[in-house]
């Protein structure tokens, strides 16, 4: 199945021609549960990995406030599994008569926490995108490469996953590495991506609304400006137009690559690349959830037609399993002059 985000609601250029030269394509990647294989685009996928070369693990440190027990990755697994179970039961009684004695007791012995682990971490699988899926993915100066791959340690560095990219050519991995290493433990469960498989969509983004100029920003502030658009204008957000931009014109929610950066969480911040100070490029988005408060307007329509539908995960819509800064999304930059280049996270 394919994805489609809906028509936006209003022709914002239309309104506001000065936005026209800053109009970016996105690609959203809609992952959704799966069975991926080494050889598809995926989220928490096995990777097209060269069997002779080393799987990349962090060095630390590792360090941990001791409050949240870390646990295995294959008893993160075990409890989705029963939680999948429990959620599928009739909902007439308690949630807690819902489990069996079995689940229940796994759950204690889950609950208990793992050993901390010493040494080096495996890094996990977080994402790999094909440049068949991804065209825009064409790293500068990195002639054939058309395969990006990045983990992450699932362990905070200090505030979210330390994470690894690598850019390869499909045609030059003849033999798989199969069966990579896994950590002995995840910090939390929400830093185990859950696999699926993607469905890329290209968009068109705008800027968000605090990189404008000062001029565009009270522009569009102007409720009798938008009225201009007629009746796709909603009235709900004449008391404050600016927000109208933000959740239905300027930036898609969820997983991307490329487009604008999106922010909430601070006020833009500069991303340089600190090897040669040019102006850092998002690449990648790892997001929390695929739509939420204000945004559910950017929902796939194939998703919009099944609103009964049970949507996986808190908050709804996170297909992936992942949680990061409870709730905001991992955006990465790469700097455009070189592959090379140390790359930027920023969480927002």
């Amino acid at each position: 199945m394919s994805r489609t985000t809906p028509p936006r609601p209003v022709d914002v250029t239309a309104v506001f021609p000065q936005l026209a030269p800053l109009v970016r394509t996105a690609t959203r990647l809609h992952p959704r549960p799966g069975s991926p294989t080494p050889h598809d685009s995926s989220v928490g996928g096995p990777l097209l990995w060269p069997a002779d070369e080393p799987w990349p693990h962090c060095d630390g440190p590792h360090v941990w406030d001791q409050v949240n027990a870390p646990l295995s990755p294959e008893d993160v697994r075990l409890q989705r599994r029963i939680q999948a179970a429990v959620a599928s039961r009739p909902h007439g009684i308690p949630e807690t008569a819902r489990y069996t004695p079995e689940e229940q007791a796994t759950n204690e012995r889950i609950n208990a926490g793992h050993p901390w682990p010493v040494g080096p971490i495996a890094m996990l699988p977080v994402a790999q995108l094909y440049g068949r899926d991804v065209p825009l993915l064409r790293p500068p100066g990195r002639f054939g490469a058309d395969l990006l791959q990045v983990l992450w340690c699932p362990f905070d560095h200090p505030a979210h996953p330390r994470t690894a990219l690598f850019w390869r050519s499909v045609a030059a991995v003849t033999d798989v590495l199969y069966t990579p290493p896994e950590p002995p433990a995840v910090q939390f469960p929400g830093y185990l991506p859950e696999p699926c498989l993607l469905e890329p969509e290209q968009v068109t983004e705008y800027p968000h609304v605090m990189e404008l100029s000062t001029e565009l920003q009270q522009q569009l502030g102007d409720w009798s400006t938008w009225q201009t658009a007629g009746a796709a204008v909603d009235s709900y957000y004449a008391p404050a137009p600016q927000e109208l931009y933000t959740d239905k014109l300027s930036i898609a929610p969820g997983w991307k690559a490329g487009g604008w950066t999106r922010w909430g969480l601070t006020d833009p911040v500069p991303r340089v690349c600190s090897a040669c100070g040019t102006e850092a490029e998002p690449l990648l988005t790892i997001a929390t959830t695929e739509w939420g408060a204000g945004t559910d307007n950017w929902a796939p329509e194939e998703d919009q037609a099944n609103p009964t539908a049970t949507l996986p995960g808190y908050p709804p819509a996170n297909y992936t399993m992942i949680d990061l800064a409870r709730g905001y999304d991992l955006q990465l930059h790469v700097c455009p002059a070189s592959p090379d280049h140390p790359h930027i996270e920023l969480i927002q």
